[in-house]
């Protein structure tokens, strides 16, 4: 999804050259396979497996993975509405119409899987937005790692495109939970009720839960993003996740995180 809209982006930025350099083909194919590609088997590490395209067509969705086993599930943190609406604009003309539909199918799964008292989300879900406890991960049930994402997700949607208020209550209802946990103390993990579950505070949440505020319309937003603007760039073990989220949310709250539009586009 990323690789998919940047290279959109790139196109409208400095143009399509050559081979690699064609930017927008290569967008249009990954596009056209992650929601087309047919079915395929073959040999893995984990014995001969089949695997189908990246979005479920009925439920509009992307999935958790294409492996059929686990086609049928997705993670909240894996929607990205704000990059649907620029498919729906740029991308192959035949499915734009999905892409718009794929759009408004996300905005809902956030408002029906996230806990309607602290706004956490699941790391694994269902398509109706249940949790998913998966045999081999079972507290993916809970919010986790994956989830810590899902705030910056909605967020950067309502950044972009002001489509649905519900989002600007949805960051307020999670912010307004950190807050009660204790900003300089409230932990990595919960459960969706919220009850504590450990990690310490990694810079990784308090860069997703400032995202937040890209949405979120109450003072205390602010309090999220100074409490990022203080943490140092993470070192060490963990500077792949907690860095690239902490990069990632400098990029936001900067305003540097932007939609590039091809000449001629229309927002």
């Amino acid at each position: 999804e990323y690789f998919i809209t940047a290279l959109y982006f790139a196109s409208a930025r400095w143009g399509d050259g050559e081979g690699r350099y064609d930017y927008r083909a290569h967008a249009d194919r990954l596009l056209h396979d992650v929601l087309h590609r047919e079915s395929i088997t073959g040999p893995t590490n984990r014995g001969e497996m089949t695997a189908v395209n990246l979005f479920d067509h009925d439920a509009k969705m992307v999935r958790f993975t294409p492996d059929v086993v686990n086609a049928a599930h997705t993670d909240a943190s894996y929607h990205l509405p704000a990059f649907y609406e620029i498919w729906a604009r740029v991308g192959p003309e035949a499915d734009r119409a999905f892409w718009r539909e794929a759009a408004q199918a996300s905005r809902d799964y956030f408002v029906a899987a996230a806990h309607p008292d602290t706004g956490l989300t699941p790391d694994y879900g269902n398509f109706d937005g249940t949790p998913w406890a998966a045999s081999w991960r079972p507290e993916a049930v809970d919010f986790r790692y994956d989830a810590w994402r899902s705030a910056m997700n909605w967020s950067t949607d309502w950044s972009w495109w002001r489509a649905d208020p519900r989002q600007v209550e949805l960051s307020n209802r999670l912010q307004a939970f950190f807050e009660a946990q204790g900003p300089d103390s409230y932990q990595s993990l919960y459960s969706l009720e919220g009850k504590p579950l450990g990690g310490g505070q990694t810079t990784g949440l308090v860069a997703m839960n400032a995202t937040a505020g890209l949405a979120a319309d109450h003072p205390r937003r602010l309090d999220f993003v100074r409490a990022l603007w203080e943490r140092p760039v993470p070192t060490g073990q963990y500077r792949y996740y907690d860095g690239m989220l902490h990069m990632m949310a400098m990029l936001h709250l900067g305003g540097r995180y932007r939609v590039w539009w091809p000449a001629g586009t229309a927002p």
